[in-house]
């Protein structure tokens, strides 16, 4: 059996401690004949991996099995194809999300949300993950992405573009609607730029200069200095821009959601695409709370389709597959400016 190299978690442990290993596994095959098999180019680094290598997420089943390659935002060349596929031939490039399987007969299949199915299988959540050098994937759940698209550009669009994406519709853009963005890493830079290309006035939040002067440089109307003082920081926000019109909430922080849910004016709307407790919320005030998740393939093809048309820019750092290790480090330390990418 052909052998590659994988970053294999045995047991959740904080990144410090170095718990991803550099191991040889079997090499993937096609196992059905609607399955592509990719030779991975490159695999963006997910905050949300972060949480399920350190075990912050045991409590919603992530991951739901041990030992696991992680990674699931996948960028690859289409080595071998199974009998009954006609999407891909090889020599295409293609992509995956964290969807890499769905049962496609449930409701959530059947509406096209076939990203809630309950037995959907999460792409780095078994062996099949991004962390190494070959991943098989049913062809309905994968995209096609240009040649012209360099796999670190497309990597991250997978999992940070097509979140970034769902939640800016969720928010429902328009001309000149106030969108506060909270969080401008991985896929806050990326929500902005989706903000703009409708005509919606950003004002970006963030903790850090650095990831401020990102945001001006791509769009945002404003960018200011999230603190967790809520009353200074909301009384600065009100002075500076009124009440938002709607907000979207990437900081995976609880009292970012509950400062996002208090900027926005009566009737307004949040999006929230991160894991904490449920905020505190007054009804009479006739806000509307949303949630989102990645989205379809659809949803997908649509992500390639504008970042190609638009010119979306996507801020990466490559890194060689080994240092998967160090690059959680930089990122649970802010240390990442957006995107880290591995590179087999």
């Amino acid at each position: 059996m052909e052998k590659m190299r994988a970053m294999i978690l045995s047991k959740c442990a904080p990144v410090e401690t170095d718990p991803l290993k550099l191991a040889e596994i079997d090499k993937h095959q096609i196992k059905k004949p609607n399955e592509i098999l990719l030779k991975i180019e490159a695999c963006g680094v997910c905050h949300s991996q972060l949480h399920g290598i350190e075990g912050d997420w045991k409590d919603i089943g992530i991951p739901p099995t041990l030992p696991t390659v992680p990674g699931h935002e996948i960028v690859g060349i289409v080595t071998e194809v199974g009998k009954d596929v006609t999407k891909f031939r090889v020599g295409d490039r293609a992509g995956i999300t964290p969807l890499l399987e769905a049962c496609k007969k449930c409701q959530y299949c059947t509406e096209g949300k076939e990203y809630l199915c309950e037995s959907a299988e999460i792409t780095g959540e078994s062996f099949r993950g991004g962390y190494t050098e070959y991943i098989t994937v049913a062809e309905d759940f994968a995209t096609k992405v240009p040649h012209s698209m360099k796999p670190d550009y497309a990597a991250p669009l997978f999992c940070a573009g097509i979140t970034a994406f769902k939640a800016v519709k969720a928010a429902e853009p328009r001309s000149h609607k106030k969108i506060g963005i909270f969080g401008v890493g991985g896929v806050g830079h990326m929500a902005i730029q989706f903000a703009r290309i409708e005509g919606s006035d950003v004002i970006a939040f963030s903790r850090s200069q650095n990831h401020l002067s990102v945001a001006k440089r791509l769009g945002a109307k404003d960018a200011m200095v999230f603190s967790n003082n809520q009353e200074e920081f909301l009384e600065r926000v009100r002075e500076k821009h009124g009440l938002l019109d709607a907000a979207i909430v990437f900081a995976p922080a609880d009292i970012v959601t509950d400062t996002a849910i208090k900027s926005v004016k009566k009737g307004g709307l949040i999006v929230i695409a991160t894991v904490g407790k449920n905020p505190q919320f007054m009804a009479f005030e006739e806000k509307t709370i949303r949630g989102t998740l990645i989205g379809s393939t659809k949803d997908m093809e649509e992500v390639i389709k504008i970042c190609e048309k638009e010119k979306v820019e996507v801020i990466t750092e490559s890194f060689p597959l080994e240092k998967a290790n160090e690059v959680l480090k930089k990122l649970k330390n802010s240390q990442i400016e957006a995107r880290a990418v591995l590179i087999p």
